[in-house]
């Protein structure tokens, strides 16, 4: 019984810990523009609903001989981690006054060629390069609608430098008086789909379609940033919570741990006496 209940306490300690891990990261972002936080979702691991119920063998009748057999894992329980749960939900507006930073108010992602494919964003921190090309502020290019199917390089956004660029509420990208490009956004169909590879970039996990569609009405502010989602007191007051359970699982660790060393020790001395 002692070693049953040891893991079942060892996994929940594992599971408080990856929650703590989160957290942390989630402080350390609060600061970090569009960043969204994440959340840890468990759940309880019961051996025998995992099984088929034509080979599960549950005792039938309490305290009795027959109860005695193999429970084949039946009675064994502990914490699985489910997986990782983005908040995607807006985050405020913070006025830089820079006309190339971007704030996306309301659904969308912004589209961005990286050097291992597309990936989506909702940092909207953009500059021109020495080639007068839009790019992110790690240097790679955002997209302009349309062309789907075709060369990302060929949706690339080109300015010529020689006038300001203002970009408007819809997206649609000017060079003084001349339109030279409309920016993509597009929504995702399932968040759950998304994974975050850093840098404020996310893209599609493995087994999942890149299921998109244009943002039909985009709202968009220049010279706005995207805050960061994370409430900080909420956050403070979740690692408070997590630290107590994570304490608890360890103190029953530590007790079925002596209940395993009288088992070991002490019961034989007491039959052999």
């Amino acid at each position: 019984m002692s070693t049953k209940g040891i893991y079942t306490a060892l996994s929940g300690a594992m599971a408080q810990s990856l929650k703590l891990d989160t957290i942390s990261n989630n402080i350390a972002n609060v600061n970090t523009p569009s960043f969204k936080r994440d959340q840890q979702i468990f759940r309880e691991y019961l051996t025998a609903n995992e099984k088929p119920a034509e080979v599960i063998q549950v005792p039938k009748v309490v305290a009795s001989v027959e109860s005695f057999y193999d429970m084949q894992g039946g009675d064994k329980s502990f914490v699985d981690t489910a997986g990782t749960y983005t908040d995607f939900s807006q985050g405020g507006m913070k006025h830089t006054g820079n006309p190339l930073d971007l704030a996306i108010d309301g659904k969308g992602f912004f589209e961005v060629a990286t050097p291992t494919g597309l990936r989506l964003t909702r940092l909207g921190s953009f500059s021109l390069d020495g080639n007068g090309q839009l790019v992110t502020k790690d240097g790679m290019p955002v997209l302009s609608a349309g062309g789907e199917g075709t060369d990302p390089s060929a949706r690339v956004i080109k300015a010529t430098g020689q006038q300001p660029i203002t970009i408007t509420d819809n997206g649609e990208v000017f060079e003084g008086e001349t339109k030279i490009a409309k920016l993509s956004l597009v929504q995702v169909n399932d968040f759950d789909s998304l994974q975050k590879v850093g840098n404020s970039l996310y893209q599609f996990k493995k087994g999942f379609s890149p299921e998109v569609q244009d943002v039909t009405a985009p709202s968009l502010r220049q010279g706005y940033l995207e805050a960061s989602n994370v409430n900080i007191v909420q956050e403070m007051t979740d690692m408070i919570a997590t630290t107590r359970s994570f304490e608890a699982t360890q103190k029953a660790i530590h007790a079925y741990d002596q209940m395993a060393e009288k088992l070991v020790n002490t019961v034989p001395k007491i039959g052999n006496g």
